[in-house]
């Protein structure tokens, strides 16, 4: 059986010939002019499926360096602003060293309280800093919310809540950016940390207590101590010795001697010697029992018959009510009386060992940041590596191989132009060219 061939079929093979090589051809010029080995996915649908994941994962790695920037950009003005809080916290320090002088004149006194006025309106400010947004950078999770307002006189407000911005900044890891002022400037442990110290407002001897001191913090904390503990004095008019007692204050007045069980009856069992550090341990008479507070305190002067301290469990107290307490105290200037100057010596102790607490939490609250910062400035380490591998998978998977396609080209061309030439010969057959 024989097959005819038209003309018509030989000019329709030679033009789908030709226009596949074309198409050959072309794909080949712009695989080179875009140094893309894939151009759509069924050039090579593993790799194009591949190469869209590591895609995929360079669009998230960038987002995520996008928030590592801002979460830099955001403890870097929290620090900054905090590090100014501490560098006026020390001006405030050296002002109420100042202050405490003795040789000032109440006029003296009036002036550095100025200049420490200036200091807490200029805190306030720190306290209520911005973005540049607009956004609050201390009031926790309500940025919009101005944080602190008040005064001296008032006192100062806290407006914002103990929330904390976070960031993500890796696939698993969110990082605090922000940090609450009731953290920074409310939640300051008074006195030393452990206990504060304090005169009974009647006292009228110049006896003047220290911050004092915890040598065993678990006794301090122990269930043992009440944490409302007082010193009191008497003094013998006859011989003129003062004594002293520890008495425990939880159940209110007179309290409970911790050397006899019971309330305490001057003449006290200790003697009192100016200077010489008096330890709340002992032995209580009454039952036999050692107690150890773990904690001692220092007095100084002369205390008079009646005077009593407060030694009590430490509280948070906020940097602007030390501050306020600092400035009234050198505003009163009630140092006319030698019983004046040493309650007037025991809040200037109290106030310093204060702004000493804050400015530690301060520190605090910076070396948190400085750790955050630091895990953030590891995990971009972590994303450059991560985007250098990324781009070495997607240029294997993608990348041409210049050589071989241009070859391919040379190829193609050739093949192009040979079957151009050889449909030109074929069209040209006809029997009619031999009649």
């Amino acid at each position: 059986m024989s097959m005819r061939v038209s003309t018509g079929m030989i000019f329709d093979a030679g033009v789908a010939a030709i226009d596949k090589q074309t198409a050959s051809l072309v794909h080949t010029q712009q695989q080179i002019a875009t140094g893309r080995r894939i151009l759509v996915p069924s050039d090579d649908p593993v790799a194009a499926a591949r190469a869209l994941e590591v895609t995929q994962s360079m669009n998230i790695t960038a987002q995520y360096k996008t928030n590592q920037d801002a979460a830099t950009s955001s403890l870097g003005l929290v620090d900054s602003n905090l590090s100014s809080a501490t560098n006026l916290l020390i001006q405030v320090k050296q002002l109420a060293v100042q202050g405490a002088n003795g040789a000032l004149t109440s006029a003296d006194r009036q002036s550095v309280a100025t200049q420490l006025r200036a200091d807490y309106d200029q805190l306030m400010g720190i306290a209520n800093s911005t973005d540049g947004t607009g956004q609050y950078l201390f009031s926790g999770y309500q940025s919009n919310t101005q944080p602190f307002t008040g005064s001296v006189a008032a006192g100062v407000t806290y407006h914002g809540d103990d929330g904390q911005r976070l960031q993500q900044v890796s696939a698993s890891r969110q990082i605090p950016v922000s940090v609450s002022g009731n953290a920074i400037f409310n939640r300051i442990a008074s006195g030393n940390g452990y206990f504060s110290t304090n005169y009974n407002a009647a006292n009228s001897g110049t006896g003047v207590i220290d911050v004092g001191s915890v040598g065993n913090p678990v006794n301090w904390n122990s269930a043992a101590n009440s944490g409302d503990l007082q010193v009191q004095f008497a003094v013998d008019p006859v011989t003129n010795t003062t004594t002293y007692d520890l008495v425990d204050m939880s159940a209110g007045a007179p309290g409970v001697s911790l050397f006899t069980g019971a309330p305490p009856s001057p003449p006290y069992g200790q003697t009192y010697t100016p200077g010489q550090a008096i330890s709340f341990s002992g032995v209580n008479a009454t039952t036999g029992q050692p107690f150890d507070f773990g904690a001692s305190v220092t007095i100084s002067g002369a205390p008079a018959n009646g005077d009593s301290f407060n030694v009590t469990k430490s509280s948070s107290q906020s940097i602007f009510t030390t501050m306020a307490n600092l400035i009234n105290s050198l505003e009163s200037s009630g140092t006319g009386t030698p019983a004046g100057a040493a309650k007037f010596a025991t809040d200037m102790g109290s106030a310093l060992e204060n702004i000493d607490q804050a400015s530690q939490n301060i520190l605090t609250v910076r070396a948190n940041i400085g750790a955050n910062m630091n895990e953030v400035s590891s995990l971009q380490s972590v994303n450059s590596d991560l985007n250098i591998q990324y781009s070495q998978t997607l240029s294997n998977l993608q990348d041409l191989d210049y050589a071989k396609t241009i070859t391919d080209l040379t190829r193609g061309q050739t093949q192009l132009q040979a079957s151009q030439q050889s449909f030109a010969k074929v069209s040209q057959l006809s029997l009619f060219n031999y009649l």
